[in-house]
This record gives structure tokens, sequence and C-alpha cells, in this order.
């Protein structure tokens, strides 16, 4: 059966772009959204594949736009990439598709019209509720979950894959009617777990809504099975609740404020609002917070309304320009009061032990404080503990005496580098020497050595004088990288360097009849030595 265009509706307002598919009784929902098209398609009760294509009239930010569908529908609320700027129709082209019209209903001018399109986005909202009836919210520290998929659209997720090299994943991105794993904010990564088996890579917030990016589809109404994973749920706990812990205590002790924080796959930053913290200090803070730990104090969370007058009382750096609902404080007793959306312990014993590793420099006058919490600080020892046990076989003594140990091989290092470079700089003088006086001097002389670098190179070219002769010199790898100078009269070096550079697939510069750089093929040095004879027009002499 042929596809067919879904009737379209869609007016214009100062921050969004609404647009409605009018489908009823819709299955399989797709809504692809990027900066500049949509792509819609859906089945309707008949069983007919519904698809319409649109290149939007302006850009658009796909990433803070929604769709929410109904009985009778699909809308889109699409956001205007440039706020307050009228759109005269929706399509890129002056075309107006047959399936196309302007929903005078809800048309009109702007004046004022702000709050009435925020409004209308939360009405839309309030409908979507009322098509189904909706269980109780997942609690955060349930490991499973039953619910249903709302909808699941193409999408593609880029990952840093071997070798640091970007990946893109083609996928899906579904939405929940609700969720147990936690969308990416708040300085906390996001969840990962499982839909029905289907492994969950990525959880992003998309307006009220949570995306999961699947590798599989999964059809809009379908009961689903949610599963968090569990380890790396609990470890994001003990560093949430660590940072607010440790922020708490360096406020109250120094005056220490926190500007930011991030928690990172192997350790946690906190960003403080000071150029310098002692080492002092940090052991302060280190010994009061696992005080607090020991002293097994609770964390409630609770949920205030936004026009509540103890929501001036508690901490935070502001909400989201999208929030809406109430807020959430999450209150470890006696220390702290804080707004947050992420997910965290319910005892401060579960957090077992802090230790801040140190302070480093931060921006703009700030410091970095390190550290670890709960887990993480005992595969931090064991970790230390390994390579103690390897140093210790290594340098034959003791824990107490490796940075001793170390010191002496460093220093017997330096001495033995120098004596090699010296004995180097004695070769690069005998060498440059015989071919000076070798009666075959003259035209072409190339020279390879494994061992050298540039001074070895440039003494024997400066001992040989380059008046009647281009000596081509390299160092390094018989067939791999290595370094190479060209020396000669400064015309034919002029000429001749960046073509030498060129077949040994490196790159250089040069002045005054030298062109010296680094080269990626050795074992194209024969092609070199031949480009050198063809300018000469006479034979080589090869060392």
């Amino acid at each position: 059966m042929a596809r067919q265009h879904a009737r379209t509706l869609w007016y214009d307002r100062p921050r969004y772009v609404f647009m409605e598919f009018c489908v009823e009784d819709s299955t399989d929902v797709r809504v692809l959204l990027e900066d500049h098209h949509i792509v819609f398609s859906c089945k309707n009760a008949d069983g007919v594949e519904m698809y319409n294509e649109i290149e939007f009239y302006a850009k658009v930010n796909s990433k803070d736009s929604q769709d929410k569908r109904s009985g009778r529908s699909i809308t889109c609320f699409v956001r205007k990439w440039k706020e307050k700027v009228a759109w005269p129709r929706l399509t890129k082209e002056d075309i107006k598709p047959v399936w196309l019209s302007v929903d005078f209903d809800n048309w009109r001018d702007w004046e004022g019209d702000e709050e009435v399109e925020l409004a209308q986005v939360e009405h839309y909202a309030e409908l979507l509720q009322k098509v189904s009836t909706k269980r109780p919210p997942p609690a955060m520290d349930d490991l499973d979950f039953t619910t249903t998929v709302v909808s699941c659209r193409p999408a593609e997720l880029q990952t840093e894959g071997s070798k640091g090299k970007k990946e893109v994943l083609s996928g899906f991105q579904v939405v929940l009617e609700d969720t147990l794993l936690f969308p990416e904010g708040g300085g906390q990564p996001d969840d990962h777990g499982t839909i029905n088996g289907i492994s969950v890579l990525r959880v992003t917030r998309r307006g009220a809504e949570a995306d999961h990016f699947t590798q599989t589809p999964l059809a809009p109404g379908t009961e689903v099975h949610v599963q968090v994973d569990w380890e790396r749920r609990f470890d994001h706990m003990q560093q949430h609740s660590g940072q607010h812990l440790i922020t708490a205590v360096a406020d109250h002790l120094f005056g220490l404020k926190t500007t930011s924080w991030e928690l990172g796959r192997l350790r946690s930053v906190i960003e403080l609002d000071s150029p310098s913290v002692t080492s002092e200090q940090v052991a302060a803070i280190e010994q009061r917070v696992n005080e607090k730990i020991r002293d097994r104090l609770p964390v409630n969370v609770r949920e205030l309304s936004l026009d509540d007058p103890e929501v001036e009382q508690v901490r935070g750096r502001g909400l989201p320009d999208d929030h809406a609902g109430p807020i959430r404080v999450v209150t470890i007793k006696d220390v702290d009061s804080n707004m947050c959306c992420g997910t965290h312990v319910s005892n401060l014993s579960d957090l077992q032990v802090i230790k801040i590793l140190g302070t480093e420099k931060g921006k703009k006058n700030k410091t970095n404080l390190i550290f670890l919490a709960g887990n993480r600080v005992l595969k931090w020892m064991e970790r230390s503990y390994g390579a103690e046990k390897a140093l210790t076989a290594l340098l034959k003594c003791g824990a107490e005496d490796h940075v001793e140990a170390v010191r002496k091989l460093q220093s017997s290092t330096k001495l033995l580098q120098k004596n090699n470079l010296n004995l180097l700089r004695d070769l690069a003088v005998h060498i440059a020497r015989c071919l000076r006086n070798s009666p075959d001097c003259g035209g072409v002389v190339t020279l390879h050595r494994k061992e050298g670098d540039s001074e070895f190179m440039n003494i024997i070219a400066n001992e040989i004088g380059s008046e009647d002769t281009l000596l081509l010199l390299t160092v390094g790898d018989e067939k791999g990288a290595g370094l190479f100078l060209l020396a000669g009269p400064a015309e034919a070096v002029e000429t001749l360097g960046p073509r030498v550079a060129e077949v040994l697939e490196g790159k250089g510069a040069g002045k005054k009849g030298r062109f010296q750089g680094k080269a990626s093929n050795m074992s194209r040095r024969a092609e070199a030595r031949a480009l050198l004879q063809d300018y000469v027009g006479t034979p080589s002499t090869e060392e």
C-alpha cells in the first residue's frame, strides 16, 4: 500500500513553531527532527503508512524541541534558533503542499503572547497525561521498573571509539512513560541500563522528557522492563553525595564557595572560588567530611513548590530555563540543603570514606579540588599498592626508599646521556673528517645512522663544508620515522629541500644552505639520493 501524507496544521509563535500531524489512533510513530528539517511517519488506524518530510523556513534548535502524541494527533513544539523572528511560512520553498494548512484557530498577533505560548505548551503536556493512566514514578533506588514506550525516532550518537577516534552510531531515541535511568545533568553523567534487555548507551534530557539511545527500535505502546546498571549508579551516588558534603564543609570551615563540579570517569573535581587553597585547609576539610560519614548522618530528598518560602534558604546555583514543576531539595542532616536533580545515597555511611587527592590551579583565579569517594578510594588504593609492589621488585628496596632510589637512577641516567652525547659529537667529527678527506668527496654525499640527532647531523655538515658538496644526512629507523638534513650550495638546497621532504613523506624548513626536518618514511632514502644525483649529474658517495 502506497504512502500517504498526514494532514498537517501549523502556526507561529515568538519562541516556537507548532505543528500538528492529524492522525487518529496512530501507531509506530517516528519523529526525526534535525536543525533544518523534520521527517514524520506513522500508521493510521487502517494500517496505512503516513509520511511527511518538511524543510524548515529557518534553522531550529532540535535539541530543545518536543513532540507529544494523543489519540487524535501528534503535536511538535519546535524551538526557533532565532527567537522573536516571525516565520511567514513553514517550508523553505515558497510552495504550499496540499496537505499543509495554517491553524487559524491558534494564529494570532504576538503582542503579549509569550505567556500564552508557554501556557499552550503546558496545556499539551496535560492533554498527554490524560490519554492514559500513568503508574507511580519509580524511586531513585529502584533497580528495575515496568513502563510503556511513548515514542521511538531514528537518531545518531557520537561516541569515542578505539584510540580516541570519534565514532557515530546509528540508532533510536526512545521516550518512556516514566524512567528510572537518570539523564545527564547537574554535573552528573547519565545512567546506563537496559530496556527489555536492549542496552541503553546514553540518556539525555529533552525538556521534561528523557531520551534513551538504543540501537534497536521499540514500538510505541509496548510495555517494557527497564533495569539500571547498579554499579555505575551507586558510584555516581557516592561521588555526588560526596561533592555535596565537601562543598558544605569547605564553605562552613573556610568560606570556600563551590562554583562548579565534574564527576569524571576516574576522579571528581570541585571548582572552588579561590585562587589558592592551602594543604592545611585540604587536610582539615578531609578530616571533617570523614567525621560526618562516621556520624552516619541521613540524606533526605524533598520536593518544594517554587513559591515555598523555604526555597530562599536552600543553596543552589539557579534553575534551568525550561524548569517546570516542584523543586527537588537534597538535605544532609545538620550539614546542607541544596537544590539538586541528581542521585544520592540515603545515609552518609554509604560513602564509606572520602580521600582528597590534592588541588590544582583552575581557571580565572579558581582552584580545583580533586577527590574520590567510596569504592573509588578502594580501587585507588588497590592500584597504588600494585604499583608499590612492582616498584619494590624493580628497585630492590622497600617502599620508604622508592623516591630516593628513583632520584639516584635519574642522576645516573643524566650522566650516561651526557657521556653518550659527548661520544656522539666526537663520532660526528670523526665521520665528517673521513668524508672530507675521501677522494670521492664532492657531488652528492649521503649518510644514514640509526643513532643520532639534529646536532649530530649539523656537526658533520659544519666539518665538511658545503661549497662543492650536496650532503644528505638521515638518522632514525631504517624504514620508519627519523630526521633529515640537506646541506650544500644555497640555491640547490632551496630548490631540492622541499622535494626531499616530499619524497621522505615529511616536512621541514631551511635557510642559508641548510634544510632540515622530520621524515616518516626512511625506506625512500634511495629515491631522495637519486633526486640529488639527477640535479648534480654526478655519482654519489654513500656511507
